[in-house]
């Protein structure tokens, strides 16, 4: 790209990153705050609940993050499609996308029926797990509309929809705030279902959040264009090669998926070990983090719709600069958030728990101690996941897979178990390799990124070329 061009080029590139992002990630802040809100009001039915039902919310959470990027896959595919002029493929993708969401939601909620009763098997107090299993028996009947909520969210973000994604997310955390209320503590007439009724209030706001939006495709004339619920008869209609190509992309991005939530879940699983009073903190924290990470997993669905949007035009000195400026946004805020960890550790904590209570006194110090790492890794992880989203816009999926799996578990978990279970370090040594894994992993991806797209340029014929 000319250097008389760049800034002016940058200048746009970061208004129109920003004009999506911003949206994608409120609305991904507004579905963290749902496990916000249940985490905090977690933590006042008790502590052991607090562990039990973190233990559990992270099962879940694990299980529908590992079943969304398999769907996501229809992000890159539309985007790619908008940019190209291509609308009933558009239409076609966005049906097949469904069929998957449907498809993939039975054995997810039948590992859900079952996961709690093995618990105890796996290393946690019988107690915590039988908490755990009320709350999972209740929000796995949530799966089928968080999956096609999840489908029809990111065909609206890739045809530069995302407003309408972010209102109706908002929307759902409020009637899951409210619901956790009167079904945790019995009102309104409702017997009292305590960490059951944050289960079930959850579960209900994926279903609100889904019609909602399904209404809105339905009424909005740019999205009703597509006609994506009009035509029975050809959604009913199975494609073969969309939907093989739905899996060839989305597979890999399932699998990374699951290996970084995996490494969490197992690192809950491994804090289990170590006591209530560690669990409880480690959710604390974890809970935190994800609340800022969802601001950078915004930033990441929007440079993987910029980078396809350039792609389908041909553009690959935009799809390049849309990925070094989504990366950039993300490093910018995860530093901001990383000083605001490390500077104020107390009040964080003093969110989810009387810190003036004595009998959370240890409870508290293991937070503020694992916040301290928390803060470490935030840049770390926040530009792997955009770095992740801008390959995921070429298209470029089985080899982060394996980039994921090398960093999350060689080193990431290997590290962490050697550090917080065998020389002794507890809680802090499982974050320590947590952030190792997630330093190694943004490295390795952000190269990629510049590899190829800096390869596929150097490819790309001169428009000078006669």
């Amino acid at each position: 790209m000319n250097d008389l061009y760049l800034m002016p080029a940058l200048q746009r590139e970061v208004k129109g990153a920003l004009q999506l992002a911003v949206p994608l990630a409120a609305a991904q802040v507004a579905q963290g705050a749902t496990s916000f809100a249940d985490t905090i009001m977690m933590g006042l039915l008790g502590r052991q609940e607090l562990a039990a039902g973190g233990l559990a919310s992270n099962t879940f959470a694990m299980m529908l993050i590992t079943t969304t990027g398999v769907i996501s896959a229809v992000s890159p595919l539309v985007a790619e499609s908008f940019g190209a002029g291509q609308g009933d493929r558009i239409t076609r993708i966005t049906q097949q996308a469904l069929w998957l969401a449907a498809l993939l939601s039975l054995p997810i909620m039948l590992v859900l029926w079952h996961v709690g009763g093995a618990m105890q098997y796996l290393g946690q107090e019988p107690a915590n797990a039988a908490l755990a299993n009320q709350y999972l028996h209740a929000i796995l009947w949530g799966v089928v509309p968080a999956l096609g909520f999840a489908a029809l969210r990111m065909v609206a973000a890739a045809l530069s929809q995302p407003r309408p994604v972010m209102i109706i997310m908002l929307g759902g955390t409020g009637i899951n705030v409210v619901g956790n209320y009167v079904l945790m503590f019995g009102k309104l007439g409702l017997p009292a279902l305590g960490l059951a009724g944050i289960g079930w209030a959850s579960a209900l706001s994926y279903w609100v959040m889904f019609l909602a939006l399904v209404g809105y495709i339905l009424w909005q004339p740019q999205l009703r264009q597509y006609r994506i619920f009009h035509r029975c008869y050809q959604f009913s209609r199975f494609s073969r090669s969309l939907f093989g190509e739905l899996l060839t992309v989305g597979l890999p991005i399932g699998a990374l998926y699951a290996v970084e939530t995996g490494l969490f879940t197992v690192t809950a699983y491994l804090m289990g070990q170590l006591g209530t009073d560690t669990l409880a903190a480690h959710q604390m924290v974890l809970q935190t983090a994800a609340i800022t990470f969802m601001v950078t997993v915004g930033i990441s669905y929007a440079t993987t719709v910029r980078v396809g949007q350039y792609r389908g035009q041909d553009d690959l000195d935009g799809a390049q600069l849309a990925g070094y400026v989504g990366i950039g946004l993300g490093a910018l805020f995860m530093s901001a958030m990383a000083l605001l960890f490390m500077l104020f550790p107390r009040a964080v904590v003093s969110l989810y728990l009387d810190v003036n209570n004595p009998e959370n006194r240890r409870v508290i110090a293991i937070a503020i101690e694992l916040l301290q790492v928390a803060g470490l890794f935030q840049l770390f992880d926040g530009t792997q996941t955009i770095a992740a989203g801008a390959l995921r816009g070429l298209k470029d999926t089985r080899m982060p897979m394996l980039i994921g799996i090398f960093a999350y578990w060689c080193v990431g978990l290997t590290s962490g178990y050697l550090m917080g279970m065998r020389l002794g370090l507890g809680g802090v040594g499982l974050w320590l390799g947590l952030a190792l894994g997630l330093a190694i992993a943004s490295i390795i991806l952000t190269w990629r990124f510049h590899r190829l797209i800096s390869a596929q340029l150097r490819l790309q014929p001169s428009e000078t070329t006669l």
